[in-house]
């Protein structure tokens, strides 16, 4: 039986995943393949399904994408639904490969020894992606990632820089991502300070997921036989934690912010200056602002930097437009829509999720919250009120 190929995005929170899955399904949407996608979110907030499926190539309706939220795929439960997905996935759509993106706390382990034995899809691509930026300010160019590593194998302790060093030890190919944004010197300090940890890979620069499909097809399938010694050591350690989510090991958990307010400019740019420490690994989700409240915003923070992102017009907000061309039956059928919404304000929400380690992410949730405007504040806003937003306005489209 021919085997369905299957290539893994791997890599630690924030480190790029979803721009590269993007990528590639546009690459192969352009040459008319078919793809099926599986997406995983430690978060219940699935704020990377919900990016994927916005991209209209995949969707549940089509039988070729499924979202598993709330969860870390790598743990029991999570292979078990994994395994569910590709049986549904291989069941109902033929696709000419499928592509997985995992959350950023999943280990290696389980995946590789759970498809080792698959009978209907071969393992083509075990990618890792490493911000670059990351290892750079908290590893010290990355020189510090093998100290600490070694640290705690010597004590028999796990922390988050024993689940970044084996995420690169399982890949068979290793992508530095956000390598824009660092001098060239730089990136290479840090592919050299990391190479020994997998030296039979070769280490890409992949800026804004910018890596061929054709490349990733064209290699050969993964070899199991090359991490077997590998699995072997350390399969105790990691079965260790599967029956709980592995995230817990490394203390990693995540909070959930949903309002139907928007955010207060100033407090919110002042927050993110103020609050966000080395701790916090991730924040993502959308949100609104007074002053632009038509625009659908997407909030992508990792490794101490903040990306704010255009995603599309609220509803509510298009129907304040004049020239959006609707027909009077269009804005009927809108209006309808969103007198069904929960909120007060349309379909207009702050939905964010924060992950990282327990307490820093408690005090940034709470900041975060504290930023949503005031009832006195809605009202003043409502009645004319401006308030002083500090974020840029240009937008900037990427090619």
């Amino acid at each position: 039986m021919k085997r369905t190929p299957l290539i893994i995005l791997n890599g630690f929170l924030g480190a790029g995943k979803t721009t590269l899955l993007k990528n590639l399904l546009t690459q192969a949407h352009k040459r008319r393949m078919t793809v099926s996608v599986i997406v995983n979110d430690m978060s219940e907030l699935d704020v990377d399904g919900v990016l994927i499926a916005n991209t209209e190539i995949v969707d549940a309706a089509s039988n070729n994408f499924v979202s598993i939220s709330a969860d870390s795929i790598s743990s029991r439960s999570g292979i078990q639904k994994l395994d569910s997905a590709l049986k549904n996935l291989l069941e109902k759509r033929s696709a000419d490969f499928i592509l997985l993106e995992t959350s950023g706390s999943s280990h290696p382990l389980p995946l590789v020894r759970y498809l080792r034995e698959h009978t209907q899809v071969s393992l083509k691509a075990f990618l890792s992606l490493v911000d670059t930026v990351m290892l750079n300010d908290d590893y010290d160019g990355g020189k510090k990632l093998i100290p600490v590593f070694q640290e705690h194998l010597n004590k028999g302790t796990r922390g988050v820089e024993s689940l970044l060093a084996e995420q690169i030890m399982f890949c068979n190919k290793l992508l530095l991502t956000k390598n824009d944004r660092l001098p060239f010197y730089v990136v290479t300090e840090v592919a050299r300070a990391i190479h020994p940890l997998n030296p039979q890979v070769a280490i890409m620069a992949v800026p804004w997921g910018n890596l061929q499909l054709d490349e990733l097809l064209s290699m050969p399938d993964y070899d199991f036989h090359r991490v077997a010694l590998l699995i072997d050591e350390l399969q105790d350690a990691i079965d260790a934690v599967l029956p709980d989510e592995t995230d817990k090991k490394y203390d990693i958990s995540w909070r959930v912010i949903e309002d139907d307010r928007p955010f207060h400019p100033q407090r919110l740019w002042d927050t993110c200056h103020r609050f966000m420490g080395a701790g916090v690994y991730r924040s993502k989700g959308f949100f609104w602002l007074p002053g632009r409240d038509d625009l659908a915003l997407l909030w992508n923070q990792a490794a101490g930097s903040i990306n704010l992102e255009f995603i599309s017009y609220w509803k509510a907000g298009v129907l304040t437009h004049t020239d959006n061309s609707l027909t009077k039956e269009e804005r009927a059928a809108i209006r309808q829509q969103l007198a069904k919404m929960p909120g007060r304000f349309g379909d207009r929400r702050c939905r964010l999720t924060v992950i990282g380690e327990s307490g820093e992410i408690d005090d940034f949730a709470l900041a975060l919250r504290q930023c949503l405007l005031t009832e006195e504040e809605i009202l003043w806003w409502q009645q004319g009120g401006i308030f002083h937003d500090p974020w840029p306005t240009k937008v900037a489209r990427l090619a």
